[in-house]
């Protein structure tokens, strides 16, 4: 249950909110083009600064990012993304597996990578993994679930293994996939790469037919017939986000990689139907969620995928476009809730369109609630921000910042 003294708060990430200037839009970002009344407002009444999630000028990750802001240095704690994935689908992930992200890509016939992302399929996922899961090499069992769209995770389990092998996914179309042996590999780490490597051929030659893909190359679009994997790791050791925190807290997320941190953390993680992760996602529900769980929670971590999503297409004018959809949201909330709460708004790191990747840049941040004091900033973007009575920090600092103002901090020292 909340605590009844303390303030509850929510921190907002648009996840991939910083950008780089947009000729399409006039020179400014997404976020400087889009109509944003709400967030304009709490960075009014509020304080802002720019934010580098894990520190100057790294290209973060939504896993390390979101890591650091939470209070738990990526340095010391990260063991790869795979475990978080995994957990966040809601796979078994024991301390001995080694687990992966992947997606279904499409592989042409001479044995290139032409989609990474198998045209962002949407449907028929669940038949895939099925038919992939189970499958066995070296002793070592081989577990397959479907995320969302073309998103998938691999957990491998068996003896002898290790979290010390490379990626199968070149991250490029035009190439092809990659061995995961590292230059070095101890036994173990040869043992992985193998049963890696084996896992990958069995899953182009059990998809390349599978009834899924000959419907999509009826319909033109092309085929899910490899599983591409990166991001390799073992669970990490985390302590308790509410135990540390003095708070009640619950995670309303879309995608599996934040959910498995939420579980990770011992947060509760609420699923809410019509949050896609993409443009198309249903925010009022997700803002109805919100409402909900402010009732007996005192902190609710939120993620808004669709600006990663956007930017990583190229598409400023739809990164724009969700960007105003989360003011809506962030102003669905206050009249849901009341002014009674500490808001932060924020990125887990910046994806630039004009790249489609994530880059090094801050992104701006936004304290707002009782409290708050008040900063010359009149408006939510990377370059007001940059103005901004917080100046520039980095993302241990968030939490810390958020339940000074909660009130939920105990005192350090006498």
């Amino acid at each position: 249950m909340p605590h009844p003294e303390v303030i509850p708060a929510l921190l907002l990430i648009a996840d991939g909110l910083g950008d780089r200037y947009c000729p399409e839009l006039g020179g400014r970002t997404p976020l400087e083009a889009a109509n944003t009344p709400t967030l304009d407002r709490l960075a009014a009444e509020g304080e802002t600064g720019l934010l580098d999630p894990i520190d100057v000028g790294v290209r973060g990750g939504s896993d390390t990012g979101h890591l650091s802001i939470l209070g738990y240095d990526p340095y010391r704690y990260y063991t790869g993304r795979g475990p978080f994935e995994a957990l966040g689908i809601g796979m078994d992930v024991r301390p001995s597996d080694i687990a992966f992200r992947g997606n279904f890509a499409s592989l042409d016939a001479s044995g290139i990578v032409i989609d990474r992302r198998a045209g962002r399929i949407t449907e028929g996922t669940v038949d895939l993994a099925a038919a992939l899961d189970g499958f066995e090499c070296e002793g070592i069992v081989c577990r397959v679930k479907e995320s969302i769209a073309h998103r998938c995770a691999v957990v491998l389990r068996g003896e002898g293994l290790s979290d010390q092998v490379g990626e199968t996914d070149p991250h490029d179309e035009g190439a092809a996939p990659f061995h995961p042996l590292l230059p070095g590999a101890d036994a173990a780490g040869q043992k992985t790469a193998r049963v890696l490597q084996a896992f990958t051929r069995h899953s182009y030659e059990v998809l390349n037919d599978h009834p899924v893909n000959r419907r999509r190359r009826e319909e033109g679009q092309p085929p899910a017939n490899i599983v591409l994997t990166r991001g390799a790791g073992r669970s990490p050791d985390l302590a308790p986000f509410d135990a540390a925190n003095n708070v009640h807290s619950a995670c309303i997320v879309e995608v599996g990689l934040v959910k498995g941190i939420g579980r990770y953390l011992g947060m509760e993680v609420i699923d809410v139907p019509g949050a896609t992760g993409g443009l198309d996602t249903d925010t009022d529900a997700i803002g109805r969620a919100v409402v909900a769980a402010l009732r007996d929670h005192d902190f609710i971590l939120c993620n808004v995928k669709g600006p990663d999503v956007a930017a990583h297409d190229g598409d400023p004018l739809g990164k724009r476009e969700i960007i105003e959809k989360i003011d809506r949201m962030v102003a669905q909330i206050l009249r849901g809730h009341g002014d009674r709460l500490v808001v932060t708004v924020t990125g887990d790191h910046t994806t630039a369109c004009e790249t489609g990747d994530h880059t090094g840049e801050p992104c701006p941040i936004l304290f707002w609630g009782p409290g708050v004091r008040r900063d010359a900033v009149t408006a939510f973007g990377e370059t007001a921000c940059g103005t901004g009575s917080v100046h520039r920090i980095r993302g241990l600092a968030v939490v810390r910042i958020l339940t000074s103002y909660m009130g939920a901090q105990e005192k350090y020292g006498a």
